[in-house]
């Protein structure tokens, strides 16, 4: 199986699964609703890099005047408070049940704002130009070569800055990948990647981007890498 052929089966499989039995799963993860131990970890673990981005985002103090591509958005979980703060947003996802429910959650949130504008699309066909460009958890979806590439399209969108999260390939969790306790239970359906740090960093630097932050969130069952990148200057 080609490099292609193989990234083609990892998108059908997560467009596949995140329109069926993952959305269902999912979406309780990224509400407020019951759910079970491991499930009330991973919100948490989520949660957790979500507020870090909106933490570093407001320390600039200049989100109103900022335009944020969110690639990968899920459910909204960032993109409808960056709405509140006055971002102007465009937010994208492979599945659709999640754009459905990313736009009830805006609209229950909002009331008829037509900010976030959501779509449904994967990350190679995004195009347009953004100040930030915000992609969260979604390379645990790509090999590492596709993911190197996808790192280059995402540069490609951003005129001055990149975050990204990962989760990262380490002996630790390489360990714990293997042996289950990386996306728990009898649902899992979705090849999981994991990356090495230093891979991504030399994409980002590749590309024109020096990293300005960084964090690691974990908890027991959800751990990420998360980067914050600049346009190098010269």
């Amino acid at each position: 199986m080609t490099a292609t052929e193989r990234t083609t089966d990892d998108k059908t499989i997560v467009r596949n699964y995140f329109n069926a039995t993952g959305f269902d799963r999912w979406r309780r993860i990224y509400g407020d609703g019951e759910v079970n131990k491991v499930q009330l970890d991973i919100r948490a673990g989520h949660q957790q890099t979500i507020d870090t981005v909106l933490k570093w985002l407001k320390s600039d103090d200049n989100l109103a005047d900022l335009t944020i591509c969110d690639a990968g958005c899920g459910v909204g979980s960032l993109s409808i408070p960056l709405a509140e703060a006055g971002t102007t947003i465009y937010a994208s996802d492979i599945s659709e049940k999640m754009v459905e429910e990313a736009r009830e959650r805006a609209k229950a949130t909002l009331g008829q704002a037509e900010n976030p504008s959501f779509a449904v699309q994967d990350l190679e066909m995004l195009n347009g130009k953004y100040h930030t460009v915000i992609c969260l958890d979604v390379l645990i979806h790509y090999p590492q070569d596709k993911a190197m590439d996808m790192i280059t399209h995402l540069s490609e969108l951003a005129d001055d800055r990149l975050l990204i999260s990962f989760a990262p390939k380490t002996l630790a969790y390489s360990l714990l990948k293997k042996i289950g306790d990386f996306f728990p239970g009898p649902s899992k359906a979705t090849r999981a990647y994991l990356h090495r740090e230093a891979n991504i960093v030399k994409a980002l630097t590749a590309n024109g981007w020096t990293v300005q932050r960084n964090a690691m969130i974990k908890t027991r069952f959800y751990f990420s890498r998360l980067l914050e990148a600049t346009r190098t200057r010269k």
